[in-house]
């Protein structure tokens, strides 16, 4: 399993958020990405790096954006950390992402 480390933009989102199943269905999905971080969609161009996991909830589309990075944690010896940038509703998500991200 991954280390895992959130970016301010998806912890804030995270925290604001008030339906416990859309907070359920963000833990899973954090928590699959932690077991398998290429389980997401590979983004391109500007975003190249950048995964894309897509979760839907009530007929709405919501976003969470991470990256892998390589990085040795001592105490428990994991090479690979998965950074959350973002998360949020589809509408939108990427040209906030790109002015965050890029």
């Amino acid at each position: 399993m991954a280390g895992l480390i959130f970016l301010p933009p998806a912890a804030r989102y995270l925290k604001k958020l008030k339906d416990k199943n859309l907070k359920k269905l963000y833990e899973d999905a954090v928590r699959a990405i932690c077991n398998d971080p290429t389980i997401g969609e590979s983004k391109h161009g500007d975003l190249k790096g950048v995964f894309g996991y897509d979760i839907y909830y009530n007929k709405i589309n919501y976003e969470l954006a991470y990256t892998v990075e390589e990085r040795v944690n001592e105490e428990s010896g994991e090479t690979e950390t998965v950074v959350v940038i973002m998360a949020g509703t589809r509408e939108k998500f990427y040209d906030e992402l790109k002015r965050y991200w890029l």
